[in-house]
């Protein structure tokens, strides 16, 4: 089973990301700040990292580039996440060796959990409960179930009109 360590200074949010991605089966472990997340890193060695870009004490860009530099830390996977959306912070979260950047305002939950899955290049297995139980069957409707079926209308009439003399 992976390990995911969500990085985010809002608490609610860094709640909903890590039952969201606990619930694909992960294991999380979280952060709120670019300081935290570094001593995380080294200390739980996470698969993937998803990370916020503005935060107090140690921005996501600056964690990113210290994380790239540790010898323990350097293969991790880091997704990052911000509200910046221009091009610099793009290419600057890419220069520094994120293996993705989203934008939060152009993305969902499920769509970081596709990135997550994408990234680790893993799928989520099929939970137990939808594996075990059959395909639905069609069934015969009973006394208790009339089938109901449409029932044909005729076509209204249109009046005939007539051209020339009328006989």
């Amino acid at each position: 089973m992976s390990k995911i360590m969500v990085v985010e200074d809002d608490a609610s949010l860094r709640e909903i990301y890590s039952i969201r991605i606990t619930a694909d089966g992960y294991d999380v472990v979280s952060a709120g700040d670019g300081e935290e997340a570094l001593a995380v890193a080294v200390r739980e060695k996470p698969d993937l990292i998803l990370s916020d870009v503005m935060m107090p004490k140690i921005s996501g860009f600056d964690m990113l580039d210290i994380l790239r530099s540790t010898p323990e830390t350097a293969d991790i996977k880091v997704i990052m996440m911000t509200a910046l959306s221009s091009d610099d912070q793009r290419a600057r979260g890419e220069r520094l060796g994120a293996n993705r950047y989203l934008v939060k305002s152009q993305v969902g939950i499920e769509d970081v959990v596709n990135a997550i899955h994408e990234v680790l290049g893993d799928r989520p297995a099929v939970p137990q409960s939808a594996a075990a139980q059959p395909a639905a069957q069609p069934t015969t409707p009973t006394p208790s179930q009339p089938m109901t079926q449409p029932v044909p209308q005729p076509m209204p009439q249109q009046p005939q009109t007539t051209y020339g003399p009328a006989q």
